[in-house]
């Protein structure tokens, strides 16, 4: 049996879909989206380097001043800090931390490697140690047999 035709033609959603970012495929939790802040408050930070230095030797032993006599070192350094604070420094920042992905996780299973060898060396040690303590215990209670094995019941 043949269906009749929709009576309702479909409508071309108004929506466009949401593109695929091919470079960054994840969504990134909010520990990891915290470190691609992190990264990009530094770059930003890093491109501003002069301006902030400047700033912090103005402002360096002024408490309430800082406000009037540092006025064009402040303004300069949030003009520098909004013209490089841009979505794309994000997107280099978030570009830099997928390519670290790799190497944060060869240093984890480094260290974890590390960890491990350390707790089977502390194995192989504890257990080298209780068969030292048996053996000594061992012969000291040899030593305690024959020294009374020499001796009878009256002496």
């Amino acid at each position: 049996m043949e269906m009749a035709p929709n009576v309702v033609p479909e409508v071309p959603s108004s929506r466009s879909q949401p593109t695929k970012n091919l470079r960054n495929p994840l969504p990134l939790s909010a520990t990891q989206e915290q470190e691609v802040r992190k990264l990009y408050y530094a770059r930003v930070r890093a491109q501003c380097a002069d301006e902030i230095k400047e700033f912090a030797q103005c402002a360096k032993g002024r408490m309430f001043s800082v406000s009037w006599a540092c006025k064009t070192q402040q303004f300069n350094m949030n003009s520098c800090m909004l013209a490089h604070a841009t979505y794309a420094e994000e997107d280099a920042a978030r570009e830099e931390w997928f390519a670290g992905v790799a190497d944060r996780k060869r240093k984890k299973e480094e260290e974890a490697a590390a960890v491990e060898a350390r707790r089977m060396r502390l194995i192989e040690l504890t257990v080298k140690e209780e068969e030292r303590e048996k053996a000594e215990a061992e012969a000291k209670r040899k030593q305690q047999e024959a020294s009374k094995a020499g001796k009878g019941w009256w002496r």
